[in-house]
């Protein structure tokens, strides 16, 4: 089950950096803002993203105990939203020792 979910998330990461930089070569977001902004489907889509973002920050918070690590993992959920959350959770996939049971990279916290 590791192995699989190291794959899955491994293919999500290097999905989601692949679409940010082809469509980053394709587009410039900052050029473009004023119109996507304008745009109902955009701002639902913010939306989304950022109550998406409260909610991995307070599972993130929940297993991490320092302050400046918890506020580096925000900022780059912020900043890099699925790049960062793979990320994540392929850290903690393999921070599990060899015979520990895959749900806690999910529900136990670090010390």
């Amino acid at each position: 089950m590791k192995n699989t979910l190291i794959a899955v998330f491994g293919i999500l990461f290097v999905y989601m950096i692949y679409t940010v930089v082809a469509t980053s070569l394709e587009s410039n977001l900052f050029t473009e803002w004023n119109f996507l902004a304008s745009i109902p489907w955009m701002q639902a889509t913010l939306v989304d993203f950022y109550v998406n973002i409260v909610v991995i920050f307070a599972w993130m918070a929940f297993r991490e105990k320092s302050w400046p690590v918890r506020i580096v993992w925000l900022v780059g959920f912020v900043f890099l939203g699925g790049i960062i959350t793979t990320l994540y959770v392929l850290v903690q996939l393999f921070k599990l020792k060899k015979d520990e049971p895959v749900r806690n990279a999910f529900l136990a916290t670090n010390n």
